[in-house]
């Protein structure tokens, strides 16, 4: 089996995470996107191009030269992060003994690379799969995949499995269940006034918006794995006056779709503190729960014996992260957390951990050629 070397795989995640990719940073998830294009093409693979739109970057749409239109194999990944340009002033690209750190490297670049890798081996040897291997390079995963939901669910029309690079989680453990998610927004108009002589006439969305933060928050119940998130809150004008618009972001995450109705119900029915302030609220779920199906399983088992062949252990596990393999695994067999393990997601500490590359990849590669 013909890998790239470590040395090689570091080099490759290296150039992509050194193309800075945040989500709304359009031209640079088009650069990754142009990466990645010239890669897999300079590997024989047939690529399609398939442009942004909503205000979100292009998506990749690729095909192994081998095995015509019919299902196949759809290796699932994205290219943006949720890290802002200039993040690697701060998390620059580096080796520190068994880490590689650097905005992306464990979500995802480090596992997109590995299944282009795990492809480009294929090449090598002049191999080809029962199954045609597609690719499906997505540009908004980050914030919900709004803009290439629907080719999400297009291409695993055609497929028979779905393989996902999000990361491996700690201890060796693939993904076969996930929580679902869902976003809302809720946004209190309240009445501007001078923060002077004119407090009293004033009704602050902002001070509304706090109470109901405490109010959601509250509601989260970890024994049924239900959370309540406000991540984001932005709202008033200046300091010297009461601020007539607030905004809270709440992320809400559930393990069965009982919770979610229950959830939805509650924060459309939140009622302002203030009766002179008003709330309006937006959102839906944005990715189902899915639990581990007989056929995900089955696929589960498949990856272990393949990873024993070379005394590499594995087992699964359910997580409560998001990804786009909930879009699809009610309908496919879905194996996720393919990826490199590492750790430090979404936050100036991330890294992979290097020694999870090779076993990882020959997983992958292992699996592109024995699925049928």
């Amino acid at each position: 089996m013909q890998l790239q070397s470590e040395a090689e795989l570091l080099e490759g995640i290296r150039r992509w995470v050194e193309i800075e990719s945040q989500t709304s940073d359009v031209d640079g998830v088009n650069r990754a996107m142009d990466d990645a294009q010239a890669t897999f093409s300079g590997a024989g693979a047939k690529v399609e191009r398939i442009p942004g739109k909503d205000g979100y970057g292009d998506c990749l749409s690729i095909a192994s030269q081998w095995g015509g239109d019919g299902p196949g194999v759809l290796v699932l990944s994205h290219l943006d992060t949720v890290h802002p340009r200039g993040t690697l002033d701060v998390l620059p690209f580096r080796i520190d003994d068994d880490r590689a750190y650097g905005p992306g490297t464990s979500d995802m670049k480090g596992g997109a690379y590995l299944g282009f890798a795990a492809y480009e081996s294929l090449v090598r040897e002049g191999k080809q799969t029962p199954l045609p291997i597609r690719f499906l390079f997505v540009s908004d995963e980050e914030v919900g995949s709004p803009s290439s939901r629907h080719l999400i669910e297009d291409a695993a029309d055609n497929a028979k499995y779905v393989l996902v690079t999000e990361a491996l989680r700690k201890g060796g453990k693939l993904v076969t269940a996930r929580n679902g998610t869902a976003r809302y927004q809720v946004k209190a108009h309240g009445r501007a006034a001078h923060s002077g002589g004119q407090h009293k006439w004033g009704r602050s969305a902002v001070k509304e918006i706090a109470r109901q933060v405490l109010t959601i928050e509250e509601q989260t119940d970890y024994d049924r794995q239900l959370t309540f998130n406000v991540g984001q809150i932005k709202g008033g004008t200046t300091d010297n006056t009461v601020p007539e618009e607030c905004v809270a972001r709440v992320d809400v995450r559930v393990a069965a779709m009982e919770d979610y109705d229950y959830a939805d119900q509650f924060i459309r029915g939140l009622q302002a503190h203030d009766l002179d302030v008003k709330l309006s609220i937006t959102g839906r779920l944005n990715r189902p729960p899915y639990k581990k199906s007989d056929g995900i399983a089955a696929l589960f088992e498949h990856a272990r014996k393949l990873a024993a062949e070379y005394d590499y252990e594995i087992s699964d596990v359910s997580t409560a992260g998001g990804s786009d393999g909930s879009l699809v695994a009610n309908k496919v067999p879905t194996l996720d957390g393919l990826g490199v393990s590492g750790g430090g997601a979404h936050t100036l500490n991330e890294y992979l951990s290097i020694s999870s590359l090779t076993p990882q990849l020959r997983l992958m590669r292992r699996l592109m050629e024995t699925l049928e």
